[in-house]
């Protein structure tokens, strides 16, 4: 089949590299605008842009696609399907009914769960053990089109939003050719409405979505630390300095190494160090969290043993 694909991060160059290497045929591309990055400012490609370029493939950057006719340019380049993942602009109606088979997305969840702009994130966060990916016929609506295909994956507990990511980059890129696959036999697009009552949201993140609060329990904080690891970070401040909080994992009160009664600490209490392994903060519910890498303000990035080592991290602290 000949396709339009839309989208600009890595989440979706995984897409476009797989139909590059298909029997489908991309015959344009639109994506972001550049943006500038790094110390410079440089204007950057989107990931999108340069394999497409680097395939010699037309591509078309509107800074915004609801003032830009782009029918025109869609129905010239011969597409019958375009092929939509993480392309970052809402799509105008007017363009929807502009090829044969219409615009087909790429979700990262298992619709209707999860709806909207972060599913990744929240699903971690949210502590789900299942996820996975939804192909769906884009229609007026937030992630409400009916339903071509949906593969499921597993959450593992040392998964993390970056795992996640790279694994339903994957799963999406080879569930989207099977659907391509079978429109292109059969001639036709069949789809399942989706039951809108059980429909939830995954709202755009907020900075403050990832701050930790301490008198929550064990498992909540975890989630958190890895549902927001690539953006904004979970943190907490100490003395006024933020800490982002990388890695956490579960601890049992037989791993300390001195005497505490739990509920005289305040939540948020540094009180234990492993070493070679982190130091352990208590959490609400008389629960221990271990943290195992950290970034401070004004810092880079490095393992908590080191942060223990250096001093800057000390029994007694507390996390606010």
């Amino acid at each position: 089949m000949k396709v339009a694909f839309f989208g600009t991060p890595q989440f979706a160059a995984v897409t476009l590299e797989r139909l590059l290497e298909s029997s489908h045929e991309v015959v344009c591309v639109v994506t972001q605008p550049d943006k500038p990055a790094g110390r410079g400012r440089k204007l950057q490609p989107p990931p999108v842009k340069q394999i497409a370029e680097a395939a010699g493939i037309p591509v078309h950057q509107p800074a915004s696609i609801k003032r830009t006719p782009l029918t025109d340019v869609l129905v010239a380049s011969g597409a019958q399907v375009a092929v939509v993942v993480a392309y970052g602009q809402i799509l105008p109606v007017r363009l929807l009914d502009a090829l044969p088979f219409g615009f087909l997305n790429i979700h990262g969840s298992l619709l209707p769960k999860y709806r909207g702009a972060a599913p990744i994130q929240w699903a971690i966060a949210n502590g789900e053990t299942t996820t996975g990916v939804t192909i769906m016929q884009i229609d007026e609506g937030l992630d409400s089109g009916p339903v071509l295909a949906r593969a499921e994956a597993e959450i593992l507990e040392d998964d993390d939003a970056r795992s996640i990511h790279d694994l339903l980059s994957l799963l999406g890129a080879n569930t989207m050719l099977e659907v391509l696959d079978r429109i292109e036999a059969e001639g036709r697009v069949e789809s399942t409405p989706q039951d809108h009552e059980q429909a939830t949201l995954a709202p755009l993140i907020k900075r403050d979505d990832a701050r930790i609060d301490w008198e929550w329990p064990p498992e909540k904080i975890i989630c958190r630390v890895r549902g927001f690891l690539l953006w904004p970070g979970a943190f907490s401040e100490q003395d006024g300095t933020e800490i982002k909080l990388l890695a956490a994992e579960a601890v049992a009160p037989s791993w300390m190494t001195m005497n505490w009664k739990a509920r005289e600490i305040v939540p948020g209490t540094i009180v234990d160090v492993l070493k070679g392994r982190g130091f352990i903060v208590k959490t609400g519910g008389d629960g221990l969290v271990l943290i195992t890498r950290i970034k401070i303000a004004g810092k880079k990035e490095m393992d908590a043993d080191s942060a223990i080592n250096g001093g800057l991290i000390k029994i007694g602290m507390q996390l606010k």
